[in-house]
């Protein structure tokens, strides 16, 4: 159930406020609106390899849940028409973030998320942010006023997802304070050309505090396993294992990422080799939800990937006997990988 400054928000209108119907409703909520006004007032923080603090960082349609013990920061970017999400524990300070990127991931994925966090204590409550998924209408709007709600649940990646995640979290029985909902029109600016893209397409949290930035993550931040990760979130629609999942990606308990495995196909390796050969723009517009507002690193993080398959179609090569790739935190804040011994029968 949904809660908004301290209120728990109301169901009772004459058809059930679901969905794009409880989105709109909470878009326009006063309380909601002064936190979003109050975020475009900020800068997005820059993350890199040499910030200080432990933190972790996930990728698109990766979750995390963190121990404040052992992280002070958790966070995630490249959100374009997809939803960084943070869900925390008001009583231990426990943090789950999650980047949704698709309306049939959310269910399960909430239920992932909240894996972590709920304890013995079932009258526990949570605090959630979320941020992400700019207006990406294919109608241009100058001014960022939404034209109506039937213009958004039927044109753009971003409203469905949106309006999915906040119904989900309507309908469990678990108490959702939600304290930032800086999406669509709240998140969305546009060019001189009418081109819209987002604000913000990144979150950190401080887990000590709960405390939200917007943020920006570098090449060298953006750790560990790039690659592989990146890959998986592909390779993941493919491999019925993880169907309607979130990825899973890191130990909680032991401050390490677990990056459990994931099958890719040849026709991977066949897509690599087409499309390694296409121009800037074109993969842009193949391969991205929102060619025009990517980041500049877009293209060249896709060809890397392509390259990395093309090397090495075989999953196999990455995940060994079907065991995850393993990274520990070494003393300095970054990762090392973990090479695991097998043992073997005598």
């Amino acid at each position: 159930m949904i809660f908004v400054d301290e209120i728990p928000l109301s169901n009772d209108s004459p058809s059930s406020p679901l969905g794009s119907q409880l989105l709109v409703a909470l878009m326009e909520h006063p309380f909601l609106t002064c936190v979003s006004h109050s975020l475009k007032s900020m800068k997005a923080r820059k993350v890199e390899v040499s910030t200080q603090g432990r933190f972790v960082y996930i990728f698109q349609r990766e979750y995390a849940t963190v121990d404040p013990s052992l992280v002070d920061f958790v966070g995630t970017d490249e959100a374009t028409t997809c939803v960084g999400i943070v869900i925390r524990n008001r009583k231990s300070g426990m943090t789950s973030v999650a980047h949704m990127d698709f309306p049939k991931i959310v269910e399960f994925g909430f239920t992932q998320m909240l894996s972590g966090l709920v304890d013995q204590n079932f009258d526990v409550e949570f605090d959630v942010h979320i941020l992400g998924a700019f207006e990406d209408l294919s109608t241009k709007h100058s001014n960022g006023v939404i034209i109506s709600e039937h213009d958004l649940k039927n044109d753009g990646y971003s409203f469905p997802l949106c309006a999915k995640i906040v119904e989900t979290l309507q309908k469990r029985q678990e108490k959702f304070h939600v304290q930032t909902l800086f999406v669509l029109g709240h998140n969305t600016q546009w060019d001189s050309q009418g081109n819209a893209y987002p604000i913000f397409n990144g979150l950190l949290v401080e887990t000590a505090t709960g405390s939200l930035n917007p943020a920006n993550f570098d090449g060298t931040s953006r750790c560990p396993d790039e690659i592989v990760r990146r890959i998986r979130v592909c390779a993941s629609y493919e491999d019925n294992s993880w169907d309607g999942k979130l990825l899973e990606t890191y130990d909680t308990h032991n401050d390490r990422f677990v990056v459990a495995p994931c099958c890719w196909t040849i026709r991977q390796r066949q897509i690599a080799m087409a499309f390694q050969h296409l121009s800037d723009a074109d993969i842009l517009f193949t391969c991205s939800t929102s060619p025009s507002a990517e980041g500049p690193d877009f293209v060249d993080n896709s060809r890397r990937q392509w390259n990395y398959l093309i090397q090495h179609p075989d999953w196999r090569y990455s995940f060994p006997m079907r065991r995850p790739r393993v990274f520990e935190r070494t003393a300095d804040g970054g990762w090392k990988r973990c090479i695991l011994v097998v043992a073997q029968e005598v």
